[in-house]
């Protein structure tokens, strides 16, 4: 069976999937250094910005040499892009581990919300580099930013195109839109639930996120 993600291509009819970018996108082993480095990035980040925090600081909290840092990245810039692309990698595979052959594809998007929820309680910092920096223009992430928010937002509909292969949908509904709305509040809900609201339960973020894909199915 066709996988839901192998079945969204680019605009060239040899481009590459989404899934297998995704797959190219991560390592081929744990590669340990670069989670300390992001766990610890993360922690820094959260607590100060992105501009408050120095590559130093970062090699130190990590327990590796700045060196190695340097070596491996290069400048803090190409650390910080390194790392978006590690959160998203980690992300991704949460995605991707929903089963895509369910009787209920309604039930699998709930389930791939749920896991964006785990990654948002794990990591808000991330969530948090990600909405502060994505939208700011200009970037000096914003080629990674586009390529990355790319490959999320094609799991999103693929998981959309197979919630439309079984149920009526609305179709004056736009669905690039649709897309952004469902994984804009991923991001905001788990956001304003770590922030605001730490007592809103998983399901309830989960169940308030699919309320915008459930209003998408014609009862």
């Amino acid at each position: 069976m066709t996988s839901r993600t192998d079945s969204i291509m680019a605009s060239s009819g040899d481009a590459e999937t989404p899934a297998a970018a995704a797959k190219r996108l991560r390592p081929a082993r744990t590669n340990a250094t670069k989670q300390k480095l992001f766990e610890a990035s993360m922690e820094l980040i959260g607590e100060r910005g992105v501009a408050g925090v120095t590559v130093d600081e970062i090699a130190a909290a990590a327990g590796v040499s700045k060196g190695t840092v340097y070596y491996n990245f290069g400048s803090k810039s190409d650390l910080i892009a390194q790392l978006l692309r590690h959160g998203v990698d980690i992300l991704l595979a949460r995605l991707l581990s929903v089963r895509d052959d369910s009787a209920d594809p309604l039930a699998a998007m709930d389930e791939m919300i749920g896991q964006a929820m785990d990654f948002m309680d794990e990591y808000p910092s991330f969530a948090r580099l990600w909405v502060s920096e994505n939208w700011r223009t200009p970037s000096e992430w914003q080629d990674t930013f586009t390529e990355l928010r790319g490959l999320l937002l094609a799991v999103v509909g693929a998981a959309i195109d197979a919630v439309a292969a079984v149920y009526p949908v609305d179709q004056a509904v736009s669905r690039g839109s649709l897309e952004t709305a469902i994984f804009g509040a991923c991001f905001v809900v788990g956001l304003d639930r770590q922030t605001y609201n730490p007592e809103r339960t998983r399901e309830q973020s989960v169940m308030a996120i699919m309320a915008t894909m459930r209003g998408y199915v014609v009862k």
